[in-house]
């Protein structure tokens, strides 16, 4: 075998990730192999289910200072969970949330929004313009953001113009019906009202970091760690 030309790491991976590999080598690697070792011999553990939204911002490992191992991560366009709907077409959502709660058999499944969601964004857009490219109905991301048209209807009549306000409310809203839809999975429906299983909704805002939780008794988010986040925003920074 003949080692590599010099280049060659910049011509298979961005040079980014092969700069982020090198230091996650030599430094978190290096101090977890036993962990990572153990993951390997006995499989993944995880006791919480997340389904996440694609957006590059907004990575839950980071956001929760979870280590390999502790949170089994779906990431889709908007957060969404589409019902059940056993067909013969291809549901990736869907068969992740029921390898995760039937093989993993996970004890908590977390949908989590987060503010500026390109994803939501998009949608409240498509309500003022059905063809508003490129999300017309014929596309993937068309067909799949109306997903949140029930969530948009008991919002009731859009504005006029698409305002940050309302993005957030149909954001939240969504997370709300992705939990309705989490309940129309038999196995998840079964196994919550046997007490295996917990649902959590949640919000996360990009600039400032806020995390609200969804409380189902009173139907409100409510925020998470507020004193802690208070400080942590005043902390000054150098």
């Amino acid at each position: 075998m003949t080692d590599a030309p010099p280049n060659q790491p910049d011509t298979v991976l961005p040079r980014r990730l092969v700069e982020g590999y090198e230091a996650f080598v030599s430094g978190r690697f290096s101090s977890e192999q036993q962990r990572y070792r153990t993951l390997a011999e006995q499989g993944q553990k995880p006791r919480v289910m997340m389904i996440g939204c694609c957006d590059s911002r907004v990575s839950p490992e980071v956001i929760f200072d979870a280590g390999p191992g502790e949170i089994f991560v779906v990431r889709n366009v908007a957060n969404l969970v589409p019902p059940y709907a056993p067909d013969d077409d291809y549901h990736g959502t869907s068969a992740a949330l029921e390898f995760g709660v039937m093989a993993l058999r996970v004890e908590h499944i977390v949908v989590m929004g987060h503010a500026q969601c390109g994803g939501v964004r998009a949608y409240a857009d498509f309500q003022q313009d059905p063809f508003h490219a490129p999300l017309s109905p014929g596309d993937f991301i068309g067909s799949w953001i109306r997903l949140m048209a029930p969530s948009a209807a008991r919002l009731g009549t859009p504005p006029s113009e698409t305002t940050p306000q309302y993005v957030e409310a149909l954001a939240l809203e969504s997370i709300k019906q992705s939990l309705v839809n989490l309940r129309s999975f038999p196995c998840i429906k079964t196994l919550e009202e046997r007490g295996k299983l917990q649902l959590h909704g949640c919000y996360f805002g990009v600039m400032d970091g806020r995390l609200l939780a969804y409380d189902a008794a009173s139907d409100a988010f409510q925020p998470i760690a507020a004193e802690l986040h208070a400080a942590a925003l005043d902390t000054p920074r150098f």
